[in-house]
């Protein structure tokens, strides 16, 4: 799949355990919610710590433990001060890979997938 780097086993990926990446020197956070796994960058938007440190709840939110400010893991929209800008949003795909089925995370936002 072009574009899109393999990060981690879809086994090692605990759900509601944010897990802290690098993509294409990008720092990346990716999250199991359920059935669904999230991409978002790595970095809170109002004081620049790692939201991989954070908390990530079952509504599909990731949280600062700084300050608090949580974001929509489909959108990076903030839900509350004292962040006002959104996190950026990566698509994720499963691969195959040497037998194992891999989280593999593109820099390209969702809209921009490949059919």
């Amino acid at each position: 799949m072009s574009g899109y780097v393999p990060v981690c086993d879809v086994a090692d990926l605990k759900d509601l355990q944010p897990r802290a990446t690098v993509v294409d020197g990008e720092p990346v956070v990716v999250v199991r919610v359920g059935d669904e796994i999230h991409a978002v960058a790595d970095k809170c938007s109002h004081a620049e710590i790692p939201l991989s440190e954070g908390t990530v709840e079952p509504t599909g939110k990731i949280s600062c433990w700084l300050h608090g400010s949580s974001f929509d893991l489909r959108t990076g929209e903030p839900d509350e001060p004292p962040a006002w800008e959104p996190v950026n949003v990566y698509t994720t795909a499963l691969i195959e890979e040497a037998g194992n089925q891999r989280v593999a995370v593109s820099l390209s936002p969702p809209n921009e997938r490949e059919s």
